[in-house]
């Protein structure tokens, strides 16, 4: 598994452009194969502080990820002058759940007479 971890920084006045660019390449992203997760933030508005986390089922599916016309079209808006971008790759030999992490709990809807009610 890879993790890729990235903090990005743009001028924050481009930031009400590049939201729905960023939305998009999420509900994008969630669809490529060999991608596990996805999560895209906007950490500081007034610092044009993003923070991306991602994990990819191998480094060929990371690669096969960003060479897509999707992200080629997001690296085109901006000039290294407009976008900052600090991506670490991390290789990932094994997974465990957190010790002591417990589930979250299982919400169980129950209709009653004329309402819903949670159980």
């Amino acid at each position: 598994m890879i993790i890729v971890v990235a903090r990005i920084e743009v001028d924050p006045t481009s930031l009400p452009r590049l939201r729905p660019l960023l939305d998009r390449l999420s509900q994008m992203t969630w669809h490529e194969s060999g991608c596990l997760s996805y999560s895209i933030a906007v950490e500081s508005e007034s610092d044009g502080i993003i923070s991306l986390v991602e994990r990819w089922q191998d480094e060929a599916a990371l690669h096969a990820y960003l060479a897509t016309p999707a992200m080629m079209a997001l690296k085109a808006e901006f000039t290294p002058e407009q976008i900052t971008v600090d991506a670490r790759i991390y290789d990932v030999t094994g997974e465990r759940p957190l010790p002591d992490a417990k589930p979250p709990p299982v919400l169980t809807i129950v209709t009653r007479g004329n309402g819903i009610s949670a159980a």
